[in-house]
Order: C-alpha cells, then structure tokens, then sequence
C-alpha cells in the first residue's frame, strides 16, 4: 500500500473542487483590477482635459476683456516655474544625475526638444488669429496620427485592431463637436488667410506630437525630473528671447491691476499642473492614449461657457463628449506591445558608449514586450515541481 489513501494523491490538480474555485476566485480579482486600471486611466486624461480647460478660460478672459495677447510670455512664465522647481533639483542632485553631467552628455538633444515645445504652443496659439475655431479643432486631431506613427518606428509600439477602432471612434466625437459649433452658431469669421491659419494648426500639432513622443521616450527610459528640468532650463532660455524679440511691445501695453495679475496667476498655476502631471500620465498609459484622452478638453471649456460666456447649447455637444468617452475606452481596454529589436532600437541614454557585438548565436530575433495598464513586474512564473 502506497504512501497516499485509495483514490488520492493521483487526482489532477485541474479536477480537484478546490483549485477550479480558486482559478475562478483569481479570475475574478484580475478582470477587477484590469477594470480599476481602466478607469484609472481613463480618469488621469481627464485630469489633464480639466487643466487644459482652465488654460483655455483664463487665456480667453486675457485676450478679450482685458486684450492681453501675450501667448510668449504666458509660456514663459510656465518655463520659469519648472526652472525653479525641477532644474534647480537636478543642480543639487549628485553623480549622473547632475545637471552638469546631463547637459555634458545630451544637452543639443534637449536644446531642440525645448524649441519644438516652445514654437508647438506659439503656432497653435497663433493660428486663431486667421482660422476659424472648428478648423482648430479638426485640425488640431492631426497630433494623433502623428504620434501613432513615431510611436510605431522610433518607439517601436505596436498596436492592435481595437486601438483603431477606439481611435477612430474617438475622432468622430471630434467631428460631432465641431458639426454642433456650426449648427449653433459658435464659429467666428475666419481671418484674412484662412490658409496660414489652417498650415499654423497642422505644424503645431506635428510638433506636439514630436515632444510627446520625446516625453514618453524620456519618462521611461530616464525620469520625469530629468525631463521637466531641462524643457525648463531651455524652454525659459529660448522663449525669453522670443519674447524680447516679438512681444515686448504687447506686454507694455497690458492694462496691469489685480484682477489680469490673478488670471495670469491662474494660467500659471494650470500650465504648470499639466507640464508637472503630463510625464506620470504618460508613463502609465501612453503619448497615444493622453493625446486622445486630451480632445475632451474643449468641450469642458464649452460647458464652462454655458454658464460664463452664454453659449448655446446643443445636444450633440453631450453625444459628442461620450463618445469621445466610450473610444478612450476601447482604446484603453488592451494593451499595446512593444517590439525591442536590437538592430534597430537607439539608446538614448548613452549614445557615445562601446558597441557591443551580440553573440554569434543564430539568426537575430526581435523579442516583444507587452504592456499592460497594471503594474509592471518583473517576476518570473513559478513552476511547482512535484
């Protein structure tokens, strides 16, 4: 007689009552999860909507009841902020972290990404002045193709069906919006050379969805702070000169008092917000999943106006803003993956370093790297041996 009683210690682990309830109870707490990690998701985009919106209302409150045009210095201000907080904390941190070390290894790198960054917000910015507003806004959504595309060749995301039906799910939400601005009237005359303006919004939007891509690529591979310190150091550097050289004249001319010192104040304060909070977005989702998370910022500005500016108001305004909802969604409900091919992937972090030859071990495969909107872990299964 065996070691086991009759009829156990052969049954299937499968079979067995106890582990068919606990696979069903682990089931359960995965697709739970996975359902938090989704609404959480979906809820950091709107964070970011949410700021992008008091962008816009105190920008809008500046322009036309107090007519301070100041795009550059708006933006300055916002540079000289994450100077303050973020590149004096990489000047006091010690080793590669250093400010000096960064600047001695990459600094041209960040020298051009804090000019795109600064020329992205003055063109878009600028393009109001010739275009119409819904141009803007249909526009505007050129970021997304933009950024699917570096995505997919320098960052090497691939992505799946249901991303781009989400996608495009969330561009027809666009389109209901703007289709509602003209049926009630909410479209201001276009300027001169509608043209200009229409060219302004598509280079602005290409540049934005280079620095997402960029911001992406850093907050993963290198930190948050490395990033916001030196979109800091040279944002405030170059937008300092492009505001002596283009708008000294308009700043001299803002009737200054207590009340346009608060709404700038206001506009500082959400600009800063959306720079410090953007990078942990897009670590956790994507430059992606943020850009499509961010066309509901608009329609928060048009349900501030209801109440603010007395626009009208109209029912595809509602359809338009869930079904935006319902595509970030689709988009956020499975993961993108990443293909690493080592033949082609650049390393940013250390450019100069030795080359390193690969072992002659067969033909060169790309691995591929899932992630998901969970917690990254790096464990390994564990395999019971019996």
């Amino acid at each position: 007689m065996g070691p086991y009683p009759p009829n156990q210690g052969l049954e299937s682990p499968g079979s067995s009552p106890f582990h068919s309830k606990k696979a069903e109870c682990f089931m359960s707490v995965f697709f739970l999860v996975s359902f938090r990690e989704l609404l959480l998701s979906v809820a950091l985009g709107q964070v970011l909507s949410l700021l992008i919106c008091g962008i816009g209302l105190t920008s809008k409150y500046l322009s036309e009841d107090f007519h301070a045009n100041t795009p550059v210095f708006q933006s300055f201000l916002n540079y000289i902020l994450l100077f303050l907080v973020y590149t004096t904390t990489l000047a006091v941190r010690q080793g590669e972290e250093n400010l000096l070390a960064i600047l001695k290894r990459r600094w041209w790198k960040y020298m051009i990404l804090g000019i795109i960054d600064i020329e992205a917000n003055y063109l878009v910015v600028k393009a109001y002045q010739y275009t119409t507003l819904t141009s803007v806004q249909l526009l505007d959504c050129f970021v997304i193709p933009v950024v699917i595309l570096l995505s997919w060749f320098f960052l090497l995301v691939r992505y799946k069906a249901v991303h781009f039906i989400g996608i495009v799910v969330c561009i027809l939400g666009m389109g209901c919006m703007a289709g509602a601005d003209v049926l009630v009237g909410r479209q201001q005359e276009a300027g001169e050379n509608k043209l200009i303006g229409d060219l302004l919004v598509l280079g602005g939007a290409t540049l934005y969805g280079i620095s997402n891509v960029c911001e992406e690529y850093i907050v993963r591979n290198m930190s948050r702070v490395e990033f916001l310190g030196m979109i800091g150091l040279f944002g405030s550097f170059f937008s300092g000169i492009q505001l002596a050289i283009m708008e000294h004249k308009e700043l001299l001319k803002v009737p200054w008092d207590w009340q346009i010192g608060l709404l700038y104040v206001g506009f500082s304060a959400c600009m800063f917000g959306l720079y410090s909070f953007m990078p942990v977005v897009i670590k956790k989702t994507s430059a992606t999943a943020v850009n499509l998370s961010l066309l509901t910022a608009d329609l928060y500005s048009l349900f501030c106006g209801l109440f603010l500016f007395n626009y009208k108001f109209s029912g595809l305004y509602l359809l338009s803003f869930f079904t935006i909802l319902v595509g970030l969604v689709l988009y956020s409900s499975t993961s993108t993956y990443v293909a690493q091919d080592p033949r082609v992937y650049k390393q940013f972090r250390n450019p100069s370093g030795p080359v390193v030859d690969l072992p002659a071990t067969g033909q060169l495969e790309p691995s591929v790297t899932y992630t998901s909107l969970g917690q990254e872990t790096e464990e390994e299964p564990h395999i019971r041996v019996a």
